[in-house]
């Protein structure tokens, strides 16, 4: 049975360690929240650490970047781990080959520079798609924009057989009041046609083999899987992500599902009980919590 909270602060004592989301949790695409800043600072004032654990594909010192624009202070969080890194270790290894067609907005171009912990990297060169070994999705090429219009270029690509990297699982996310599609739709069409998808990220495993590997960097060597919580507003991302690495998890209902769990009137709302049970009965997950906003 999943228990409602009213605060971070109200189980925060049983953890040591967060795995927080940023986009839905902790900012909202535009700005930082305020209120989940400050449940993040107070949190690692009395002792616990921060993992800011993103779908994002990029390296994580673009993100700290971005959020510092957006307003999140550097004392909110301790390390960050991106899809974007798990997803550049299987490219620099080699996952689908050295010459790459890449579907993405022309800001993640940094997901191309060399990554420091792969020995020995791949030289990739960025190609046209009739001469690529494999693809990097890294989003769509216009987030706005229909994804059926990517279906020509994925008909080639799969009549091709070529493999495509996922860097985002996220299907969707929301830009202030916009929805946005992520590198998780364009994956989804892949595959619906035929194609093949190796994807990083929430809810899949190399990316939480990073977080592990930052945490302890910043000092949580010693930290169980049982002293960590997982926070996040996607369903089949972060909770999901959760379960199958054996941790607990903290659903933020004001995000994506904020419609479906009946999560409305601002930073101090909360979710419908009756609506809750709904969605997560009809998404078959199991958050160990849920709140309706990160407080």
């Amino acid at each position: 049975m999943t228990e409602i909270i009213r605060a971070l602060s109200d189980i925060s004592g049983r953890y040591d360690a967060l795995f927080c989301d940023l986009w839905g949790c902790l900012h909202d695409g535009v700005a930082a929240l305020p209120a989940a800043v400050a449940a993040l600072q107070d949190y690692r004032a009395r002792g616990g650490m921060v993992v800011l654990l993103t779908n994002a594909p990029r390296p994580r010192a673009d993100v700290a970047q971005q959020i510092a624009t957006f307003g999140v202070p550097e004392d909110a969080w301790d390390t960050i781990a991106t899809s974007g890194d798990a997803a550049r270790v299987a490219m620099f290894t080699g996952a689908v080959g050295s010459r790459i067609y890449h579907i993405g907005e022309t800001r993640d171009s940094t997901f191309f520079e060399p990554l420091a912990i792969v020995e020995d990297p791949v030289a990739i060169e960025k190609v046209a798609l009739d001469s690529a070994e494999g693809i990097v999705c890294t989003g769509p090429f216009d987030p706005s924009a229909d994804l059926d219009t990517l279906r020509p270029q994925l008909l080639t690509a799969k009549a091709r057989g070529l493999t495509m990297l996922n860097a985002n699982p996220d299907i969707v996310v929301d830009r202030g009041d916009r929805r946005e599609w992520c590198g998780g739709a364009v994956a989804r069409l892949y595959e619906e046609m035929g194609g093949t998808v190796l994807a990083f990220g929430k809810p899949h495993p190399p990316v939480y083999d990073i977080a592990r590997r930052r945490l302890a960097e910043a000092g949580g060597a010693g930290v169980a899987d049982d002293a960590i919580l997982a926070v996040g507003d996607g369903i089949s991302t972060d909770v999901l992500g959760a379960r199958l690495e054996g941790i607990d998890s903290l659903f933020v209902t004001g995000g994506l599902a904020a419609v479906e769990t009946g999560t409305a009137g601002g930073p101090a709302a909360q979710p419908d009980p009756d609506a809750l049970k709904t969605f997560l009965t009809r998404e078959d997950a199991s958050p160990t919590y849920a709140i309706g906003y990160l407080r």
